[in-house]
């Protein structure tokens, strides 16, 4: 079966979506991807004619076995292509989830192996988010926006959602937040929707949105 690019950036949406425990609707997919929602709904009657895709009596998207299958497959070249240009090329993680999307679709099987036992079969990519096929056990993990001050944490992931936002990556490398970073909340700003962190003994701001998307387990 073959399966066009746009086709298989959708199935990968979907999967990061579920992974993330959201309802996948054609709506969040529309909020995603940023595109208009009959956009999508044009593309989900492709995929399900496909079999790639399903919807139940409340217009909620899953993937089947096979579309499954087939973003996993995705997902697993993006995140190796990614640690590759990050850890050999020194790419910045906006940069490399850029070019990783590009380079995707023309890695082979073959080339996929070998680049993978080259890297020392890593688990994850370098936002920490499981690279299929890794068989990296699943740690538990709970947005920073919702831990209380004081307790010591450490950052487990960046939200997958957040990849498509190229610039916050950028900001989150560029200020420290990595994987295996260990932070604490100081205090919270209700009125200006935002908190103070301390990571790396320097303490910065940082709004609720992008709390939300820092993944965190305690210490």
């Amino acid at each position: 079966m073959k399966i066009t690019y746009a086709a298989d950036t959708y199935l990968e949406a979907i999967s990061i979506l579920q992974t993330e425990g959201v309802v996948v609707i054609a709506a969040r997919i529309a909020e995603y991807l940023k595109v208009s929602r009959p956009t999508v709904t044009q593309m989900m009657k492709r995929l399900v004619a496909m079999g790639l895709v399903e919807l139940n009596n409340k217009k909620e998207i899953s993937l089947s076995s096979i579309g499954e299958q087939q973003a996993n497959a995705s997902l697993r070249r993006h995140r190796i292509l990614e640690r590759f240009l990050c850890d050999t090329l020194q790419l910045d993680w906006g940069t490399a989830h850029i070019e990783a999307s590009h380079l995707e679709r023309c890695l082979t099987p073959t080339v996929e192996k070998k680049l993978d036992e080259w890297l020392g079969f890593p688990t994850t990519c370098p936002h920490g988010n499981a690279i299929p096929g890794s068989d990296v056990p699943v740690v538990k993990a709970v947005p920073l926006s919702d831990m209380p001050v004081g307790v010591p944490l450490e950052i487990v992931r960046i939200f997958e959602q957040a990849e498509e936002e190229v610039e916050l990556l950028r900001s989150l490398e560029n200020n420290g937040f990595a994987p295996g970073q260990e932070l604490s909340i100081v205090t919270y700003h209700q009125q200006d929707d935002d908190m103070s962190v301390m990571l790396q003994g320097k303490i910065m701001d940082l709004t609720y949105d992008v709390a939300k998307r820092l993944m965190v387990r305690e210490l």
